[in-house]
């Protein structure tokens, strides 16, 4: 059999679809971001460049969000090759500044993903950011085609093929990539029969035209952005298509940009990630102070690897019953724990408890919540949409699969294979609209980069593609830590304060520099 392979199921379901589900302040059931009727627009109507109309803003019904959270809808085309045609809908959403004396501009908020929710990053990171640059800016930020409040896809995919655990491809205990081949074609082909034209329009391309439409809405000559994750490949991109319309730009824990892999790079990555990170979880896990928890592991940090890869292992032939009815726990579920909850220490305790369920033949182990049921089908939809739609991947038959996995699972046993599976894209019925963007050093030098040294989802070794590929536009700041998303995220003050130092004054760095943990 031969596969033409398009693209890769990387960031989507490893870091946005997870993180989501681990940080999310406001519950899903409210994440539609309508504006509540008969309330009146209070910043007069303003806005709107190049024939735009401008938006118009609603106080929000979100609970939980902040109260000054403001709403609107922003009619984007399906297919910017037909500006006439059919049109989508965008969920947008800003918080103004609280200091009107000190407003510089406004500042986009780009989410992870691709499936990540502008408007539910807003809502859980504003207040911190606001607070951060001072008011000096009006923070927005939009659900991208797919997501939350915006126009959804849907692939009708059953239940067991949107676990977490299958919609990305682990191999089977033995490392045979059969049944992962069977359900990749299964779940092209409904997105195919289901998703239409609306699915085949997410695109990072599209992302990027309608970032654009939305500062044109907003009356901005120029934006500055903070863009995490998949997030800061967008806004990577944006700054190739438009530079000029860029003011201070974030690029927070970036992937490799390399246009002739992007998503399957990304996930080729994510094992070099997780063996890069797993050493500061064994180190917590043998930490004497884990015993008045009952989370101590093991009596060195060395022993905790071999430790958990034996239990893995024995849920591989042995998988154990749960406390979610109907969803065992199985070697996969525990590696898939592993990667989760490597995006934070924060996460450590409960995939130590975890394991110490499994140890515990008296136990019931409860599974975390991304573990415990299938991610939404909207969801799915726009994670593997993106991907599959955005890049044409070379032609690869399924021994070739085979062989990469077989490599990668004793090479990085931690990931099992995972990373270099086959996914739903090669079988993908309709080829990219266009070539991925290539990232150059041509544009102003505007640019702030932070990178983990040891982030599991998008590992420092691609963030030092990015950087090379930026040149001289961009500065990088390197945190000597883990973790995956730095800014306002993983506690570094140093971090924390070069960023805010560059949006709110606009000095970066003379040269790339180091944050210590």
């Amino acid at each position: 059999m031969t596969l033409r392979t398009r693209g890769t199921l990387a960031l989507a379901l490893s870091v946005s679809a997870v993180a989501t589900a681990l940080t999310a302040a406001v519950p899903a059931a409210q994440a539609a971001t309508a504006p509540a009727t008969g309330a009146h627009d209070t910043a007069g109507g303003t806005g709107g460049r190049g024939g735009v109309p401008a938006l118009t803003w609603l106080p929000c019904a979100r609970p939980g969000g902040p109260a000054d959270q403001e709403c609107a809808e922003l009619p984007v085309p399906l297919d910017y090759r037909d500006p006439r045609g059919p049109r989508l809908t965008l969920a947008v959403s800003r918080l103004r500044t609280d200091r009107p004396e000190a407003r510089r501009g406004t500042l986009l908020v780009i989410p992870g993903g691709p499936g990540g929710s502008g408007v539910r990053e807003l809502t859980r990171k504003g207040e911190a950011l606001r607070e951060a640059t001072g008011g000096a800016y009006d923070l927005v930020a939009f659900d991208p085609r797919g997501v939350g409040g915006s126009t959804t896809a849907s692939c009708r995919l059953a239940e067991d093929d949107r676990h977490l655990v299958t919609l990305r491809s682990w191999p089977g205990p033995d490392g045979d990539i059969t049944e992962n081949a069977a359900r990749a074609r299964r779940v092209a082909e409904a997105c195919d029969r289901h998703g239409g034209a609306v699915l085949r329009g997410f695109t990072t391309a599209n992302q990027v035209r309608d970032t654009d439409r939305l500062r044109q809405a907003l009356g901005e000559e120029r934006l500055s952005a903070w863009g995490t994750s998949y997030g800061a490949y967008v806004g990577a991109v944006y700054a190739q298509k438009y530079p000029r319309r860029t003011d201070r730009w974030v690029l927070d824990s970036s992937g490799d940009p390399d246009p002739t892999r992007v998503a399957r790079g990304w996930l080729a990555n994510m094992a070099r990630g997780v063996e890069d990170r797993f050493p500061d979880f064994a180190a917590w896990a043998a930490d004497p102070a884990r015993d008045e928890q009952g989370l101590r592991l093991a009596r060195r940090p060395e022993d905790v690897r071999p430790s958990i890869l034996a239990l893995a292992a024995r849920l591989d032939r042995e998988p154990r019953a749960t406390t979610t009815a109907g969803v065992p726990l199985t070697g996969d579920r525990l590696r898939q724990a592993i990667q989760s909850s490597l995006i934070g220490d924060a996460f450590f305790a409960r995939l130590a408890r975890l394991v110490t369920e499994a140890q515990d033949p008296a136990a019931t182990p409860g599974l975390p919540a991304e573990l415990a049921g299938p991610v939404p089908d909207e969801d799915a939809a726009v994670a593997l949409g993106v991907i599959c739609n955005d890049v044409r991947w070379p032609e690869s038959s399924l021994a070739t699969y085979q062989l990469a996995v077989t490599a990668d699972r004793a090479r990085h046993p931690l990931t099992a294979g995972m990373p270099v599976n086959v996914t739903p894209c090669p079988f993908w019925k309709h080829a990219p609209a266009g070539e991925p963007t290539r990232i150059t050093a041509d544009g102003p030098s505007n640019i702030l980069m932070i990178q983990s040294l040891r982030d599991p989802a998008t590992p420092y070794v691609g963030g030092l593609k990015m950087r090379q590929a930026l040149g001289d536009r961009a500065r990088l700041v390197t945190v000597d830590q883990g973790g995956h998303g730095l800014y306002l995220g993983n506690g570094n003050a140093c971090g924390d304060r070069t960023v805010t130092e560059f949006l709110t004054t606009g000095r970066r760095p003379h040269r790339d520099t180091h944050c210590p943990n």
